[in-house]
């Protein structure tokens, strides 16, 4: 069975820390590129960051860059999101997903399977 695992939110003061993790079971992980979104209350679903299969391709929206980074382990299918220099603004449930394409996307169109989400809160 294809399964996407999320685990890591929490809360978090404003200018704190938090890492997401991503585990991938049922898929061959190395070829998919992966994606991190997020949902915040009364909001549509938002980009984040995507990496490429081997890793060395990211790219973050603009509200996360420099503060956030995406990463993957191969080895141990799974996909990571550092989050640094937190704000209130990104507290979400936030999603991984993968996706057939090397370097991943930023359109939820480019994605196949989905995680269940985990909420991350900032506390400002």
């Amino acid at each position: 069975q294809v399964q996407l695992v999320e685990s890591g939110g929490g809360l978090a003061q404003a200018g704190g820390s938090l890492r997401l993790s991503c585990a991938a079971f049922g898929l061959p992980f190395s070829r998919y590129g992966m994606g991190w979104f997020r949902q915040a209350p009364g909001k549509e679903r938002e980009f984040v960051a995507r990496i490429s299969r081997s890793g060395d391709n990211t790219y973050y929206s603009y509200s996360v860059k420099g503060r956030f980074t995406i990463s993957r382990d191969n080895a141990k299918n799974t996909v990571y999101l550092q989050m640094n220099s937190l704000k209130a603004e990104d507290t979400a449930v936030y999603y991984c997903a993968c996706g057939p394409t090397r370097i991943g996307g930023t359109k939820e169109a480019d994605y196949d399977v989905w995680g269940q989400g985990t909420q991350v809160t900032v506390s400002s």
